[in-house]
C-alpha cells in the first residue's frame, strides 16, 4: 500500500511538470548593418515597445565597410538564406543603389508588403524626394527603402570672415555672394583671396557638391558618361588652384581637418556639406567646445551656390523574411514616424539617449525638423533647420550609380593629375575612360 501512494505521488508530479507552462521563446530578427548607429537606435525602440520586445529579439551583425567588407559578407548573407539570414539590413549612399536598383536589388521587399501605407505617411512626414528616388526601384515602381537622416548640403562659412570680406555673417546675404551657380562662387573667391582668404579647404570640398549636382550619372544606357558638370570640375578644380583661392589639401587629410581650426597656410571661408558634417567633423576639429576657442561658434550655413547630398544610410527588408510585419513596424518608426515618440524627433531633437543631451541632427522627416529645434551653439545659436530643410528639396537621387563609389575615385584622382600639371586635360579625360573600363568592364560612349 506504500509502494503504490509513492508511486501515485512520483506520477502525479511527473504530470505536474508536464503541464506547467513553458514561457514562449522569442522570435529572432536579424539585422545587418555597418555601424552601431542603428543598433543603439533600436534599444530605444524596444524601450517603447515592450510588447513587441517581449515576442522579438533583435540580433545585430555588425560588419564594417573598411577595405569593402561589408558589401560581400552581405551579400553572401542574403543568398544563402536560412535562420540567419539578414530580416533587414542598411546600406549607405556609396552602394546603397546596388540594394535598391541595382544587382541585389530582388532581394528588396516593397514597404507596401511590411504593412507599412506608403503614401500616407510619406506624406505626413514630408519626406525629401531624393530619398525616397533612390529608394524606389525602377522596376517595380515600389519603395523598398528609406533613411532617417537628411544629408542635402549647405554651404557652411565662417562669420569673421564673411564679415571681414563682405561687412556681414547674415546666411540671407552670404548665399547670394557665393552663388547661385559657380562663376558666382569664383568671384566670391577672388574677393576672399584679395583679403588674404581661401574660400575653401581644397577642391574635395567643391567636388562633392558638383558631383551631387548633376543632372545625369556616371552610367547611361549601360555606357560610360561624364556629364558636362562633372567634366567641368576639372576646370573648377585646377582654376582654384592656380590662382590659390585654397590650401590645396585633401579631404579627410590632417591638412583638411587642420583648416577647420585655423591652423593651415592662410584661414578659409567654409566648407561644403550636411549637417553631419558640422556635427561629427568641423565641430571636433574646431580647436574648442565652446564659443571663444577656437574657432567654436564662428560658423553658420547657408544655402550653396548648387544643390546636393553627401551620405546617408537607407534602411531595406529582405523579402525572404518571415518576420515581415515586425520588420516593417521597425522601419516605419525609424523612416516615416514623424510623431514625437518616433526615431526622428528623438534624433532631431539630441534626446535620444535622454536624460542625457545628444547631438542635434537633420532627419528625413522635415515635418519633425519643423517642430524641432535646430539652433547649435557651433553655428552661433543658428537654427540650422531652416537651412537644411530647403536643402533637402534641392538635392536630387536621380543622377547615382551603384559604381559610383569606385568611379569617383577614379574620377577625383585624374582630375588631381591634370591640375597638377602631370598630363593634360585630354589625357586626364582619356586615362579615366580607360581605368573604369578595365576595373568594372563600363565602356565609354
Amino acid at each position: 500500500m506504500k509502494r503504490k501512494l509513492i508511486l501515485g505521488l512520483t506520477l502525479l508530479v511527473m504530470v505536474a511538470v508536464v503541464v506547467m507552462p513553458v514561457a514562449a521563446q522569442k522570435k529572432v530578427i536579424n539585422l545587418w548593418t555597418f555601424t552601431d548607429e542603428v543598433p543603439k537606435m533600436l534599444t530605444k525602440f524596444m524601450e517603447l515597445n515592450p510588447k513587441f520586445a517581449a515576442q522579438y529579439e533583435i540580433k545585430s551583425t555588425i560588419v564594417a565597410t573598411t577595405d569593402g567588407a561589408y558589401q560581400p559578407a552581405l551579400d553572401q548573407a542574403l543568398m544563402a538564406g536560412g535562420k540567419d539570414m539578414p530580416d533587414f539590413y542598411c546600406a549607405e549612399s556609396a552602394f546603397v543603389l546596388k540594394y535598391t536598383q541595382g544587382d541585389a536589388s530582388a532581394f528588396a521587399a516593397p514597404y507596401k508588403d511590411l504593412g507599412i501605407n506608403v503614401s500616407a505617411m510619406l506624406k505626413q512626414a514630408d519626406i525629401a524626394q531624393y530619398t525616397i528616388d533612390i529608394g524606389t526601384n525602377p522596376a517595380n515602381k515600389q519603395l523598398v527603402g528609406l533613411g532617417y537622416q537628411a544629408t542635402g548640403g549647405a554651404f557652411i562659412y565662417r562669420r569673421s570672415i564673411a564679415k571681414a570680406v563682405w561687412g556681414t555673417d547674415d546666411p540671407a546675404v552670404v548665399k547670394t555672394k557665393i552663388g547661385p551657380g559657380w562663376d558666382k562662387f569664383m568671384a566670391a573667391a577672388a574677393q576672399l583671396k584679395a583679403k588674404g582668404y581661401g574660400i575653401v579647404s581644397g577642391d574635395g570640398d567643391v567636388w562633392h557638391a558638383v558631383e551631387g549636382a548633376a543632372k545625369t550619372g556616371w552610367i547611361v544606357n549601360g555606357m560610360l558618361n561624364i556629364d558636362k558638370s562633372r567634366e567641368e570640375f576639372l576646370d573648377i578644380s585646377k582654376k582654384l588652384k592656380d590662382n590659390g583661392y585654397h590650401n590645396d589639401t585633401q579631404d579627410w587629410t590632417d591638412a583638411w581637418f587642420a583648416d577647420m581650426k585655423d591652423a593651415g597656410a592662410k584661414k578659409v571661408l567654409g566648407y561644403f556639406g550636411p549637417a553631419w558634417l558640422i556635427n561629427y567633423v568641423m565641430a571636433g576639429n574646431s580647436g574648442g567646445s565652446k564659443a571663444g576657442e577656437g574657432t567654436y561658434g564662428d560658423w553658420a550655413c547657408c544655402e550653396p551656390p548648387v544643390g546636393f547630398f553627401w551620405g546617408g544610410t537607407w534602411l531595406i527588408a529582405n523579402k525572404n523574411s518571415k518576420n515581415k510585419a515586425a520588420v516593417g513596424e521597425i522601419i516605419k518608426w525609424v523612416t516615416l514616424d514623424s510623431s514625437e515618440t518616433g526615431l526622428q524627433y528623438f534624433w532631431a531633437n539630441g534626446t535620444l539617449n535622454a536624460p542625457e543631451v545628444g547631438t542635434k541632427d537633420t532627419v528625413a522627416s522635415g515635418t519633425v525638423m519643423k517642430k524641432s529645434n535646430g539652433s547649435l551653439p557651433f553655428l552661433g545659436g543658428q537654427n540650422m533647420f531652416d537651412t537644411f530643410v530647403p536643402a533637402g528639396k534641392f538635392a536630387t537621387g536621380k543622377n547615382k550609380t551603384q559604381y559610383d563609389e569606385t568611379i569617383n575615385s577614379i574620377w577625383r584622382g585624374q582630375v588631381r593629375e591634370y591640375t597638377a600639371g602631370n598630363k593634360s586635360r585630354d589625357a586626364a579625360i582619356a586615362d579615366f575612360k580607360q581605368q573604369v573600363l578595365d576595373q568594372l568592364d563600363i565602356p565609354s560612349k
